[in-house]
């Protein structure tokens, strides 16, 4: 399975091209949960060929979706990002049995050990920072970046925000950030789609698409 449809990011992420598109819903009002946020770093290299496969799902409220190991199988990523509302954490060990899985918490996951963001690097086979990733459960209001995600995406020198919270799938730019939120993959909201996003690198691009979870074809608004 390919998913054709998408955004490339060339070089190392700060060049983003392609059509932006976003779906408008009602949405609650996005704050993070004050006053501390946990934070970690991770890391993963490319592969000898220098590309590398992330699968990114979001919203799975203890209830992802009865087809997402078939979909995950075919396109074999090398790591899977979970931006958040994890609910039962049987779901993460689910997710586990296809490829590793880093994962922040959201505002249901009141009890997980998980963190609130995570700062994720991409690295080159010489070891060298390919893309940046800011991971965190809530970062968007509307197609925007709420400030205080802005700042500290900043001032992580990230160049990729990547959320889940609104199930909205969607990828776009706020200024020198691109943002990418994978959608949701757990218990169908008003009549958005059920799906889950893909990060590939390959020596040259960064690309970012959905794949629908319901069919397993590339998924792009209608």
């Amino acid at each position: 399975m390919r998913a054709s449809t998408g955004r490339e990011m060339t070089g190392r992420g700060d060049d983003l091209v392609g059509t932006r598109y976003h779906q408008t819903m009602p949405v609650r009002s996005a704050r993070l949960r004050p006053p501390r946020l946990t934070t970690q770093s991770a890391s993963l290299a490319v592969r000898e060929d220098g590309t590398l496969t992330i699968a990114c799902v979001a919203d799975t409220h203890s209830l992802p979706h009865a087809a997402i190991t078939e979909r995950l199988a075919a396109i074999a990523p090398d790591a899977i990002l979970h931006a958040g509302d994890i609910g039962d954490p049987a779901v993460i060990d689910h997710l586990a049995r296809t490829a590793p899985v880093l994962a922040v918490r959201g505002n249901i996951d009141t009890r997980s050990t998980f963190p609130d963001v995570l700062i994720l690097d991409l690295l080159g086979s010489t070891g060298d920072r390919r893309l940046r990733i800011f991971v965190t459960h809530i970062a968007v209001n509307g197609p925007r970046l709420l400030a205080e995600v802005a700042r500290a995406a900043r001032a992580e020198q990230a160049t990729l925000v990547v959320c889940g919270h609104s199930h909205v799938p969607f990828i776009g730019r706020d200024r020198e950030l691109a943002v990418f939120n994978p959608g949701s993959i757990g218990p169908r909201r008003f009549q958005l789609p059920i799906v889950f996003g893909t990060l590939a690198i390959s020596p040259a691009t960064v690309r970012l698409a959905h794949v629908d979870c319901e069919t397993g074809r590339p998924w792009s608004p209608p």
